[in-house]
């Protein structure tokens, strides 16, 4: 075999080997390749081993797996008039790989346009206090709209979540006093209605000392115990005690009167016993 002989062989034979290599696709389990052919869509062709007629068909292989998109801050004015910096991130995957490819040239930067649009739109039709509180829905309400405009698209919206809300300084602050404010308030409020129930407690002990007189006494003791308790050199004696010492000197004063006078009393009877035993001695002898 002549030298060009062996040069054609050696070209056909790579020719085939190239051809062989791009005839062999392999679609990984996460995607599914959009076949073309001449231009147009023939089918899908899903996970493992595909073959294709080089230079004719034309594989496109789309992942199916949740793309993570971060929607770039975004400065807002709310329905009260303030304006603050807000950020969110989406969650998509193509659910129709063939309306991905057909439908629209860049899946992901569609996504993240409208994504930006519809984040200031629904922002600002709440104020400020809703946006804070309210996060919930409005990360529903922007899910809603995006998964119904990329529905055409051949995507699914599954999750819209605002992950960073900034406010003014100014705003800070006036947040800040409002909080104090607030918190001041029910402090104020709970301590007043501890007072309440305290009064309505002592009105009640109160009731049960004019009851029973001796609790107050007793009260009184235990006062004096635990004024003890710290070892002072000063006793603070309230107003009742006093008068029940008065009363007690007085009670004293009364018992020791009434013995005395039983005492001369004894002393005069036992004196009148002899006189009269005499006369009768004297009778008898």
């Amino acid at each position: 075999m002549d030298p060009t002989s062996i040069f054609i062989v050696a070209v056909l034979v790579a020719l085939l080997l190239i051809a062989a290599r791009m005839s062999v696709r392999i679609v990984r389990q996460y995607e599914q390749g959009v076949l073309f052919r001449l231009g147009r869509v023939i089918g899908v062709r899903m996970p493992g081993l595909r073959f294709i007629i080089p230079v004719i068909d034309r594989l496109h292989l789309v992942s199916l797996r949740i793309v993570t998109m971060p929607i770039q801050s975004q400065g807002i004015i709310t329905q009260d008039n303030v304006s603050v910096d807000i950020s969110a991130v989406a969650y998509y995957r193509v659910v129709d790989a063939v309306k991905s490819v057909v439908a629209i040239e860049n899946v992901a930067a569609a996504i993240n346009q409208i994504a930006q649009t519809t984040l200031r739109k629904v922002v600002g039709r709440h104020s400020l206090d809703q946006t804070l509180s309210e996060t919930e829905r409005i990360n529903t309400d922007i899910r809603e709209i995006l998964d119904a405009l990329t529905l055409e698209w051949g995507v699914a919206v599954t999750l819209v979540e605002l992950k960073d809300i900034q406010l003014p300084e100014s705003m800070k602050r006036a947040m800040a006093r409002q909080a104090e404010a607030e918190r001041e308030k029910r402090a104020k409020i709970i301590a007043a209605q501890g007072e309440a129930i305290s009064a309505a407690a002592l009105g009640d002990a109160s009731d049960t000392m004019m009851a029973h007189p001796l609790a107050l006494q007793l009260r009184n003791l235990q006062s004096l115990v635990e004024i003890g308790v710290d070892r002072n050199t000063t006793v603070v004696f309230p107003a009742p005690l006093m008068s029940t010492i008065g009363e007690l000197s007085a009670f004293l004063a009364r018992e020791r009167q009434a013995a005395q006078t039983a005492a001369a009393a004894q002393a005069v009877s036992s004196q009148a016993v002899p006189s009269q035993a005499a006369p009768s001695s004297v009778k008898a002898a």
